[in-house]
């Protein structure tokens, strides 16, 4: 496999992995611990569905949590992200890991993403980020310096009216994005075709589209998943509507939470169970 779009780098547990931008790892390294917190529960033998794998940190997480005894369908859809994922994947040599070159949507169709190469972690279906959303994460970012990540962390020691300069230039350069044709499939077509009869963890982290990636579950099918934790973004009163889904659905035990680098976002994480396993 060609390796000249990527590079590895070492992360804090010392375990080396491919990726694009070294600076969004130790964001996404941080970021994927979060989903199992507020009850998620996982054991060796349970199957999960990354669905937004991205470079497939989360996959690492609990394959290494599991032992190796754990089943992960990766899901990107992203072709340069997608080879990141799939050669991280592949250095583990393990049959229970595998990565799909295709995302998850209410329907199975082909859509162009905005692909931030500098910042694949928000690569998304829906529209890019406009002037005015940027504009809404610097503020964020100038109001939460002490949880910067690394990266930028350093902004915090420059002088206050000098830090929306630097910050303006730094995301301008961030999310410059290019268009790319994806596939998509949903979540009931993959169970369907991998005859998959229960799914322990359905994490999703997809930039918008979470609201779709669950429309995508036929009605019979709600029932073999038995823990959900999505990033939702409540745009378009999306989060109002993912609860209210999952409730018909039997996950009637929710957490929302908003990490502190989140907070004044749109952004919250949502953390479902099916009551008869609580």
């Amino acid at each position: 496999m060609k390796r000249k779009n990527y590079k590895q780098v070492k992360l804090p547990n010392g375990k080396k992995i491919f990726c694009l931008n070294q600076h969004e790892v130790q964001v996404v390294y941080q970021e994927v611990k979060t989903y199992l917190k507020n009850g998620i529960e996982l054991h060796e033998g349970d199957t999960v569905f990354d669905v937004g794998a991205n470079i497939g940190l989360f996959t690492l997480l609990v394959d290494n949590l599991c032992n190796g005894h754990i089943n992960v369908y990766a899901f990107e859809p992203i072709p340069e992200i997608f080879e990141v994922l799939h050669a991280n994947i592949t250095c583990l040599a393990s049959k229970n890991l595998k990565s799909f070159a295709y995302g998850l949507s209410n329907q199975s169709k082909t859509a162009t993403f905005s692909y931030y190469s500098r910042a694949t972690i928000v690569s998304q279906v829906y529209p890019g980020f406009s002037k005015e959303e940027r504009n809404q994460l610097k503020e964020k970012m100038l109001g939460n310096l002490q949880e910067l990540p690394l990266a930028v962390s350093w902004i915090r020691w420059l002088p206050s009216f000098f830090r929306p300069f630097i910050l303006d230039k730094k995301l301008a350069i961030g999310f410059q994005a290019k268009q790319v044709n994806c596939q998509l499939k949903t979540l009931s077509d993959v169970i369907r075709e991998h005859n998959i009869q229960q799914i322990d963890l359905l994490k999703v982290d997809v930039e918008k589209s979470e609201l779709d990636v669950l429309l995508g579950l036929d009605k019979d099918d709600w029932r073999k998943i038995k823990q959900i934790v999505v990033e939702a973004h409540n745009f378009e009163s999306r989060l109002e509507k993912i609860i209210d889904l999952l409730k018909q659905n039997g996950l009637t035990e929710i957490v929302i939470e908003q990490e502190p680098i989140l907070k004044g976002s749109d952004i919250s994480i949502v953390y479902a169970f099916q009551h008869q396993d609580r």
